[in-house]
């Protein structure tokens, strides 16, 4: 295969497939592209190396024959400065009639990254990293999961605060078990008080049958309670009752009964704050707030939007008819660069997208949600058009403002004032606004 040719070549190799190789019918490298260079180190790739030293493919010349001959896909492992990188690999063979020209070798996604740069991955319970404050907050859960301290989880919508009360619960003494989880956001007050602490038959309109409460289905293991600040404060002092008295009162009912249940919240805003607001009752917030863990944003890890968005590939690919083998340099910037306010589970909701509304083996920038080709508002506009202070939230001109710029959707005005539609409901009622 010739080194030369158009100026175009290899830069339109790179924005088709990135990491590209071309090998001759000798097997020896005649090109790289940049993202090749950059990955492989551009003295492992000079022209004339033979694509076995640049590539040291798994199963040795059997692997080499598999990936060219046959056309499989293999691991090969590469090492740089500081690193050893396994990556998959793909060729495809270039030929003119019967004669073989060559191959056009891809480097796929990396499977993993081990070395001297403290950026080894590691799997924790559901949640995988490779950033160093994800790694600490893992070791301080081990640690807190050997205690019987109520933990407050903060963190931003789709962090994982969920994940980190499983594993709380699961390398605890309590993992035998039973693990509740409720929403406190998502439930009206009547409802969410009898969600936590069950009611007696008859106790109010469609209550036919007693029924148990969270507490009572976690005794002996742990309840989780998401979106802890949305909880009332008519129901708080009741909640407080019950870790008080270790002891629950059934909607209707007259007699305590007992419960032993350790409890996990989360919340996506500061209760110190909402206690300031007069929202939250302090004595509350010091009894759930014995161990707080603080969960980092996505685009505090920017080093685990890739690799985390491989891993979602890889799950789809187990059932799905697409097999991704990289993204496209247009789609790995527009990742990489995404605000990601749904954090990973945004991530893994773009990926499923992607997936789906894609074709063939990269994915590129076309294949992600209209939002990612949407042109950005400067950050002014941006914190004029949706930002509204947490403290204002019960402000009656501040909810009439989120309303107006939202055009009346009560989805997208709770987006804006940081807070849920539920809870936006509730206060929309408490100050009249229909």
């Amino acid at each position: 295969m010739p080194t030369t040719g158009s100026p175009l070549l290899l830069p339109a190799l790179e924005a088709l497939a990135g990491a590209v190789l071309l090998v001759d019918p000798q097997q020896r490298v005649t090109a790289a592209t940049p993202e090749a260079e950059e990955r492989l180190g551009p003295a492992t790739v000079r022209p004339g190396t033979p694509l076995a030293e640049a590539l040291s493919v798994s199963e040795g010349a059997r692997g080499l024959e598999a990936l060219l001959t046959h056309g499989r896909q293999v691991e090969a492992r590469s090492r740089t400065p500081g690193a050893v990188r396994v990556m998959r690999v793909r060729a495809v063979p270039v030929e003119q009639g019967a004669k073989r020209l060559g191959w056009v070798v891809l480097l796929g996604a990396e499977a993993e990254t081990e070395g001297t740069r403290g950026d080894a991955e590691e799997t924790f319970h559901g949640m995988w990293t490779r950033n160093p404050g994800m790694k600490r907050l893992f070791r301080i859960v081990e640690k807190v999961a050997r205690t019987e301290s109520s933990v407050l989880v903060r963190g931003e919508s789709g962090t994982g605060k969920e994940l980190v009360a499983n594993a709380l619960h699961a390398i605890s003494v309590r993992r035998k078990g039973p693990f509740r989880a409720i929403n406190c956001a998502a439930l009206p007050p009547s409802l969410l008080e009898s969600e936590l602490f069950g009611h007696v038959r008859g106790a109010f309109t469609g209550a036919v049958r007693d029924s148990p409460g969270h507490f009572r289905l976690a005794d002996g293991g742990t309840l989780f309670l998401d979106e802890v600040g949305e909880i009332p404060l008519e129901l708080q002092g009741k909640l407080l009752r019950v870790l008080e008295t270790r002891s629950v009162i059934p909607v209707g009912g007259r007699s305590p009964v007992p419960v032993n249940v350790r409890i996990v919240a989360a919340t996506h805003r500061p209760l110190r704050r909402e206690v300031e607001a007069g929202r939250f009752r302090a004595d509350l917030m010091y009894r759930l707030r014995v161990v707080p863990l603080f969960l980092p944003s996505l685009r505090e890890r920017r080093e685990d939007i890739l690799p985390l968005a491989r891993r979602f590939l890889d799950e789809l690919e187990q059932n799905g008819p697409r097999c991704v083998e990289r993204f496209s340099p247009g789609a790995r910037h527009l990742l990489e660069s995404h605000g990601w306010p749904g954090n990973v589970r945004e991530l893994r909701n773009v990926m499923e997208y992607a997936y789906v509304i894609g074709e063939g083996p990269v994915l590129h920038e076309a294949d992600l949600p209209p939002e990612f080709s949407e042109p950005r508002p400067p950050p002014a506009a941006t914190a004029t058009a949706v930002s509204v202070p947490a403290e204002d939230t019960h402000d009656p001109e501040a909810l009439r403002t989120a309303l107006a710029r939202a055009g009346g959707n009560r989805t997208e005005a709770a987006r804006m004032l940081g807070i849920s539609r539920v809870t936006l409901w509730r206060r929309l009622r408490d100050v009249g606004i229909a």
